[in-house]
């Protein structure tokens, strides 16, 4: 499985690419506008930064990930990327927006998060972000658990996601002056793609720190059983059905 700050940037494109196409309406909801300065948070292989340069915005793509980073810049050599933490953003000039997909529920310090993103906003500007919410890929936690305890594995199972409700995370971005004016949180059932093997690319894709200090052979045990554990609750006419749920949220720099 993928640690976490390591990215198979191919894999991603190649079997993982429902993460970008489904985000028409956050981009819709970011309303980005000509000559408007522009962060994207966790910006992958840099599609939908494209998309909100074709509006005549001035975007800049971070993601922690040199090899998306890398992949970005080749595809998109006419935009500014740059690896760059969420955590620890530093920039000369603030923005008029900050827009994130997919990326702050692996982030396990959410206030040092927001409160960069704060930082780096200038008054007036807003927050557009989405991602994993409460309750959110529930059944596939609960097989890790069990997966994890079927095998003995040391220690408690180390969940590397931040999912928190709409509630928790508007008082999380007041806290910080941002104001929400909008919010909400929804399903967003995902079929896998490659028939059996969507969960097994799944765990290698967006597997995180679960198993990075488990020798190789336990980590495959470990994905093994995950898969066998999910099963019944997750494959259905030959598909690995994921039970997305996210959360939409937009605010305003006070």
């Amino acid at each position: 499985m993928a640690q976490s700050s390591k990215w198979d940037a191919g894999l991603y494109d190649e079997k993982h690419s429902f993460v970008w196409k489904m985000a028409g309406g956050l981009l819709e909801l970011l309303d980005a506008k000509p000559g408007e300065r522009i962060l994207d948070i966790g910006c992958g292989t840099g599609h939908l930064t494209a998309q909100i340069a074709a509006t005549g915005a001035h975007v800049i793509g971070v993601d922690r990930s040199a090899e998306m980073i890398r992949k970005a810049r080749a595809a998109h050599p006419s935009l500014q990327f740059e690896v760059a933490d969420a955590r620890e953003l530093s920039f000369a000039r603030p923005f008029d927006a900050i827009f994130s997909n997919a990326t702050l529920h692996w982030i396990t310090e959410p206030d040092r998060a927001v409160a960069a993103i704060s930082s780096a906003l200038r008054p007036g500007g807003r927050f557009v972000a989405e991602f994993g919410g409460k309750g959110n890929i529930a059944a596939l936690i609960e097989a890790f658990h069990r997966a994890w305890k079927n095998l003995n594995l040391p220690g408690p199972f180390p969940n590397p996601w931040y999912y928190p409700s709409l509630g928790e995370y508007a008082g999380l971005l007041e806290g910080y002056h941002l104001e929400v004016t909008y919010g909400t949180l929804f399903d967003r059932t995902t079929t896998l793609e490659d028939g059996e093997r969507g969960l097994s690319n799944w765990l290698d894709m967006f597997g995180g720190s679960i198993a990075e200090r488990l020798p190789a052979n336990l980590q495959e045990q470990l994905k093994l059983e995950v898969e066998h554990e999910s099963r019944h609750d997750l494959f259905r006419s030959g598909h690995w059905i994921i039970d997305y749920r996210r959360l939409r949220v937009l605010a305003r720099k006070l």
